[in-house]
């Protein structure tokens, strides 16, 4: 019976993890909203379905966390228990993010990825310093950045 109960736990934790709208994301949108830039959100038509979408720019941005997407940065440790799940979970994440941003680039579209890292923790930037490279980014030709913690 107990194994029943830890399923369910988990199953309503998992759950309650947000995919959208999420803290850092909800930054990010009011910094470039600020800064006078337009965008749509989550375009379900674009491969990855990205948080942030830019038509005129033909730019897009993903917000990852550190955890669910494999950060090789101090807000990433692999889980104690369950170690096949989130090795096979989380490695599923990284393939699809790799896939989803080559067929963006292969339509024409250029990719940001900013990283949780640059958002919180003991390496973030100067949030405004990182919002206004991502800005800038955003109104010139370049292909991708990525943006993370130092």
């Amino acid at each position: 019976m107990a194994d029943v109960h830890d399923a369910a736990t988990r199953s309503r934790n998992m759950a309650a993890v947000k995919g959208r709208d999420t803290r850092p994301e909800l930054l990010i949108r009011k910094a470039l909203h600020a800064a006078g830039l337009r965008y749509r959100l989550h375009a379900k038509q674009l491969p990855g379905k990205p948080d942030l979408v830019f038509p005129r720019h033909r730019a897009v941005v993903f917000v990852h966390g550190c955890f669910w997407h494999q950060h090789d940065c101090h807000l990433f440790r692999w889980p104690a228990t369950r170690q096949e799940f989130w090795r096979e979970k989380i490695g599923r994440n990284v393939v699809n993010d790799e896939r989803s941003t080559q067929a963006l680039r292969d339509a024409g579209w250029r990719v940001a990825t900013v990283w949780e890292c640059a958002l919180k923790g003991r390496t973030r930037p100067d949030f405004g310093d990182a919002m206004q490279r991502l800005a800038a980014w955003i109104q010139t030709g370049e292909q991708t950045i990525t943006i993370r913690g130092g």
